[in-house]
């Protein structure tokens, strides 16, 4: 108490003299100076992940331990809930401006479950579309004699799947190899851009089915609006990753990501419900008299 005393003569002798509590921090530390510094960079470094994300990363390397021909390994990728899958997507449907899907919604538990269910229901729904959309248009013409073309099935599954899986995988080795270039640049993994490429697809699900609608205006109007909602995910996921490298190189690299993301949403509705269809003649009965007798269907 004898110091208590001594400080409070000081005071009170020299009452303009300056005092320092102990509670206020002297420095700031280190991290805190360099946001400081870069006020513009936070959002940045928050949305590509700090040390939360590497720690997630971590967590989610022990949870993966098994060998990979066990089939608990490959069951680690589907064990997500209902309510996981409808958040993701509904963050793909509605994109919040200036957030990273993966950092929101593929980071902590990324899986294949909902990109596979995904472009096999979008599989489904362009074929079934493309059928009903062919049999309305020739509906009532004399000549046109409708058969279903189950061979769109193929199709579909070929060109979706394989741009699910073969664009993510370019994508990853693309970053794998400028991050061996440039240090700033974070790859994400293989399995986090398949999750967005799988997830960014399901907007085209509902909008396949508005396709039916006979009128090439309103299709192009849906598809151009569908490819806005899910070229924005795609953008807005990858541009941090590749904003600190070359900037010729950074925007060839989401240029490409879009242009053939718009290739697939071009291609399927030009393919599957503008391409012209030819009228199937009439099939012909024969009678008993030696004559043929047409029948309309």
């Amino acid at each position: 108490f004898a110091e208590f005393d001594d400080a409070a003569n000081l005071l009170a002798a020299n009452p303009d003299a300056t005092t320092i509590s102990i509670d206020e921090p002297v420095e700031i530390p280190k991290n805190q100076r360099s946001r400081l510094q870069e006020p513009g960079r936070e959002e940045d470094d928050e949305l590509l992940g700090t040390d939360d994300s590497d720690k997630t990363e971590l967590l989610a390397g022990q949870k993966k331990s098994a060998p990979f021909w066990t089939f608990e390994y490959y069951q680690t990728f589907f064990d997500v809930d209902t309510y996981q899958v409808l958040d993701r997507i509904k963050g793909s449907v509605f994109p919040v401006p200036g957030k990273n899907f993966v950092r929101l919604y593929i980071r902590s538990n990324p899986d294949l479950y909902g990109p596979f269910w995904i472009c096999a229901t979008l599989v489904f729904t362009i074929a079934v579309s493309g059928n009903l959309s062919n049999f309305f248009i020739h509906l009532g013409k004399p000549t046109y004699h409708y058969v279903p073309q189950f061979r769109k099935v193929s199709i579909a599954a070929t060109a979706i799947y394989a741009y699910a899986w073969l664009v993510p995988l370019a994508l990853w080795g693309f970053l794998m190899w400028r991050n061996s270039k440039v240090m700033n640049i974070v790859s994400y993994s293989f399995l986090e851009i398949v999750c967005v490429y799988g997830y960014s697809l399901f907007i085209y699900i509902p909008t396949a089915i508005l396709w039916i609608i006979p009128q090439k205006v309103v299709r192009w109007v849906l598809m151009m609006f569908s490819l806005c909602l899910s070229g924005s995910v795609l953008v807005m996921t990858f541009w941090p990753a590749v904003r600190d490298d070359n900037r010729r190189i950074a925007l060839a690299t989401v240029g490409t990501i879009i242009l053939l993301h718009a290739l697939l949403a071009v291609g399927c509705l030009a393919y599957f419900f503008d391409a012209p269809e030819l009228d199937f003649p009439a099939p012909i009965s024969p009678t008993h008299n030696g004559t043929t007798v047409i029948t309309k269907s």
